[in-house]
């Protein structure tokens, strides 16, 4: 008797041919904590922490929408120093922020909610984060982990192991914050080639998910744009108008800089057949795609 093959949710929806762009979540605000003993299936709802700080971190991070990580370094290196926590920010004005501490014991961790309402620190380095929550989805550690490690190597100050950043199909998955840029459907030499484009300033759109800062559509229209004109800087061209017809959109993508074109761009929303979207869904799930129908230059 043969044995089936293990189901896959990133081999599955690389076989449909699932699009990209317009898939990366909403927000402007990342909590990361370093955690570098087992990660629960459920991240930082699951640790066993003093419930009052807990609670006050929940609380805070909700009030802004912030995206609460756990991270740690590849191969779980435990250094000298004690484990980190950060609040990371996409300013309104494009600018980045970030705020650093450490934590020794579960009250440390109350200083979060204090960062939060801080102004940060600008002009440090982005934080490359690569989904690798294997207790969450398989497809997570399959695949994040051999880019966990290859980043690692060429960036090791910048690059952490993060739990669920959303699309586990999509795996592997990265997330470059505060800039807030989602990559997928990465492997070990494509996010390499990737991540050395981004911190040189040109947006890539081949494994391009979305700014996290545009909704869905705006992404897909953005994404398009970078396909016709080639990689771009992360503020080259910003969303200046968005018109909502039912599934429809017509969104207006403006060059920022001198040379720079507008184009106009028209979504269209669709709702795939329901399937298997992540490796331990309990259901098949429908996803919504964005099909760019035109482009042309305003």
């Amino acid at each position: 008797m043969t044995t089936p093959a293990r189901f896959l949710c990133s081999d599955a929806a690389r076989l449909r041919g699932d699009p990209i762009a317009g898939t990366a979540p909403y927000g402007s605000v990342w909590i990361l904590i370093e955690y570098r003993a087992g990660w629960p299936s459920n991240g930082f709802d699951g640790l066993d922490l003093e419930p009052g700080v807990k609670a006050r971190v929940r609380s805070a991070a909700q009030a802004v929408r912030a995206r609460v990580l756990l991270i740690r370094r590849h191969g779980r290196l435990r250094p000298d120093e004690g484990p980190r926590w950060a609040v990371l920010r996409h300013e309104k004005d494009g600018d980045h922020s970030q705020e650093w501490g450490t934590w020794h014991d579960d009250g440390d961790l109350a200083e979060i909610v204090t960062a939060l309402r801080a102004p940060g620190e600008r002009g440090r380095p982005p934080v490359v984060l690569v989904c690798a929550h294997g207790m969450h989805d398989t497809c997570c550690a399959v695949r994040g982990r051999p880019v966990a490690r290859a980043l690692s190597e060429g960036w090791p100050q910048l690059v952490w192991e993060c739990t669920h950043v959303g699309g586990d199909r999509f795996a592997a998955n990265v997330a470059v914050a505060p800039d807030g840029v989602y990559y997928g459907n990465l492997d070990a030499l494509s996010a390499v080639t990737v991540v050395e484009e981004h911190l040189a300033d040109r947006i890539r759109p081949d494994h391009l998910r979305g700014y996290t800062d545009l909704v869905p559509p705006e992404q897909a229209a953005l994404s398009a744009v970078l396909h016709h004109v080639g990689p771009s800087g992360r503020h080259d061209y910003v969303i200046e108008e968005t018109v909502r017809d039912d599934a429809r959109w017509r969104i207006r993508v403006t060059g920022r800089l001198a040379g720079l074109s507008t184009f106009e761009v028209e979504i269209h929303a669709h709702r795939a057949p329901p399937r298997l979207l992540t490796c331990r869904g309990p259901a098949p799930g429908s996803a919504v795609y964005y099909e760019v129908a035109s482009l042309r230059a305003g």
